[in-house]
């Protein structure tokens, strides 16, 4: 009784894996919460998300790790749920198939004709040898090679095509594995994390979104240049770009790497992707101050510094841009009184150092040189799952064209002995595509019919 009752509930866990239910539960669950990640961003600080949705739909986000969703145990659990639903039908259908495809019925009765595709009986004046030459012949030229097997007086033939398509929906099935899988190693053994480097120097740690300790790379990565084009009239960012040395162990390894947004660089299975800049301090100018009637004279400072002036005021740049309304590089800069009184703000070209003196101020400026030293942002990610997922994709379009184009066929002959003559009686499957293998076998039967006729001494 014991026994019986493990083997009853072995055969319910069983049937509950290889439910179709839980095939269609699975998929929609994932799809479902697959958007609600795509809509909802992932890994981005608390206030972005107090943010946008409010401190209360924050916590309950956080509780339920929708903000985090694919390290969540319910979103991995539902990954294994239908891992365990993939594997178990798989194991379930495939020695039916394995047996199928290795051992198909060589000898088939009459009722088995009767239940085949395209089923149809010919009566011949042909011997049943004569009946069996022309028909091998005709089956390994116009399908595949026929394989003759006799039984109780009666000849059978066997061909099939393509048998290995019954297994492509196990490449499918596999494919998705090996894509869950690489999904995994990488989530286990790799990271995505951040960093900003400044022009001129070198990190060999970087920070992984949420935590305080930086992840130590195990090498050195070196900003030696960083520079960044804008459209024409604007400051829309055209394209920017760093140059990057990989230093590990006190050897430059890599040199002079330009990298931009989509032309990453990789070293030792971490990929480092430009991901934004910004300044990394007060930028320092270069300026030419002429006095109404006087000579000019080489001024530098830094950005924010007010800068005395020979008449007891001041002057300071509060602004750069590298483009402005089409003239330029220019500083946005104002003029204080020796009694300290903030001058209204003015532009200064680049460009056009003569431009400022129409202002008709006691001191004309003109911008020479600005430097303003920048960061680059980078994105570093190692994912050591990437080529398992790559080889799972490659697989599945593989599988699932094999799976939906290409069929397994299979034709049966059978050749009976009938006074002077023969009766030959024919019928084929199609795992797939039964319509395109009826009209198939419509013209293998006329085919047929006509060999059959033919005088002795034709094919």
């Amino acid at each position: 009784m014991a026994n019986q009752k493990e083997t009853t509930f072995a055969k319910k866990v069983a049937d509950f894996f290889c439910s179709l239910k839980l095939t269609i539960f699975c998929l929609i669950s994932l799809a479902v919460t697959s958007i609600i990640g795509t809509v909802i961003q992932q890994n981005k600080p608390r206030g972005e998300y107090i943010r946008v949705y409010g401190e209360n739909l924050t916590n309950v986000f956080e509780k339920l790790q929708i903000i985090d969703m694919y390290h969540a145990w319910w979103f991995l659990g539902l990954l294994f749920l239908f891992c365990m639903n993939l594997i178990s039908c798989s194991i379930k259908r495939l020695p039916q198939i394995i047996t199928s495809v290795n051992n198909p019925p060589l000898t088939p009765d009459e009722s088995y004709f009767k239940s085949l595709t395209g089923a149809a009986t010919f009566d011949s004046k042909l011997s049943p040898d004569q009946a069996r030459e022309r028909l091998s012949n005709l089956l390994g030229e116009r399908f595949a090679k026929a394989k003759t097997t006799e039984a109780d007086g009666t000849i059978h033939l066997f061909a099939q095509k393509m048998p290995w398509a019954r297994f492509s929906v196990y490449v499918t099935h596999f494919s998705i594995l090996l894509i869950f899988i690489g999904a995994i190693i990488g989530n286990i053994w790799g990271f995505k994390a951040y960093v900003n480097i400044v022009e001129g120097t070198s990190v060999d740690q970087v920070w992984k979104q949420g935590e305080k300790n930086p992840l130590k790379l195990g090498f050195e990565v070196r900003c030696d240049d960083f520079s960044v084009t804008f459209y024409e009239g604007g400051q829309r960012p055209k394209e920017f770009a760093s140059v990057l040395d990989v230093i590990d162990n006190g050897q430059e390894v890599i040199s002079n790497r330009k990298i931009v947004v989509n032309d990453p660089l990789s070293y030792k299975g971490i990929t480092f992707y430009q991901s934004s800049y910004g300044s990394a301090g007060a930028a320092t100018f270069k300026m030419r101050v002429t006095p109404k009637g006087g000579s000019g004279q080489i001024v530098t400072g830094q950005e924010g510094d007010h800068i005395p002036l020979p008449n007891g005021g001041s002057f300071a740049v509060n602004g750069y841009a590298a483009e402005y309304q089409g003239f330029g590089p220019a500083v946005q800069m104002h003029v204080n009184t020796p009694d300290g009184k903030h001058g209204n703000p003015f532009v200064v070209f680049q460009r056009h150092p003569e431009f400022d003196a129409r202002r008709g101020g006691d001191y004309a400026f003109a911008l020479l040189e600005y430097n303003e030293l920048q960061y680059t942002g980078l994105q570093v990610k190692k994912d050591p799952g990437v080529w398992v997922v790559w080889t799972g994709c490659f697989l599945m379009i593989f599988g699932s064209m094999a799976a939906f184009m290409l069929a397994h066929r299979r034709i049966w002959i059978a050749i009976v002995a009938r006074g002077n003559g023969c009766t030959v009686r024919f019928g084929g499957t199609t795992h797939r595509n039964r319509a395109a293998f009826d009209l198939y076998l419509d013209e293998l039967t006329t085919a047929i019919n006509s060999t059959l006729n033919a005088p002795v001494g034709e094919k």
